[in-house]
């Protein structure tokens, strides 16, 4: 079984003239990140292997909750920078099959788009939940049957957990 956590970048700062790319975590989301690796990191999962977008708010909110993880092997991934959902899923398609579980932090719509689509089977409610809305530092774990990254298709996937901030902690909500 392959499991895929797929965490989107904690809330973050927007100060006047600041590029996109270079935008930081605000307080909140520096509060926030570790919370989620902590809850991760409760769920029992530990990720084999990080995707990571080069934005300053990921690698903020990777930094953050990796330690809670055992701290995997990570590689920064421009592809998945802000991408559609066809082109998360292409980075996750070419992870090595030595990771069973994959953890790719990244950006919306795109990340939230993926989720929705990968999910075939779980709680109704979560689906639900899941397919209206994705907020900042919100992660779902989705498992497959897969014999290989390269096989993971949309509609294939069970949702195993779907957790926002709200859900750990009211003043963490967005």
């Amino acid at each position: 079984m392959r499991r895929l956590i797929l965490l989107r970048h904690a809330k973050s700062d927007r100060p006047p003239g600041m590029r996109d790319l270079d935008r930081p975590l605000n307080k909140r989301g520096r509060r926030a990140a570790p919370a989620v690796g902590a809850r991760i990191a409760g769920e029992g999962l530990r990720p084999d292997l990080a995707l990571v977008s080069p934005s300053q708010r990921t690698r903020e909110t990777w930094a953050a909750v990796k330690g809670a993880l055992g701290a995997p092997r990570e590689e920064t991934v421009p592809e998945i920078y802000e991408a559609a959902a066809a082109d998360i899923l292409n980075a996750v398609r070419a992870a090595p099959d030595e990771a069973g579980t994959l953890i790719v932090v990244g950006h919306n719509p795109g990340l939230g788009d993926l989720a929705a689509a990968l999910v075939g089977e779980g709680p109704r409610g979560l689906r639900a939940l899941l397919a209206s809305e994705f907020p900042t530092a919100a992660f779902a774990v989705i498992a497959f049957e897969a014999a290989t990254w390269a096989a993971v298709r949309p509609g294939q996937g069970r949702l195993e957990h779907y957790v926002r901030p709200r859900d750990i902690d009211g003043d963490l909500a967005g």
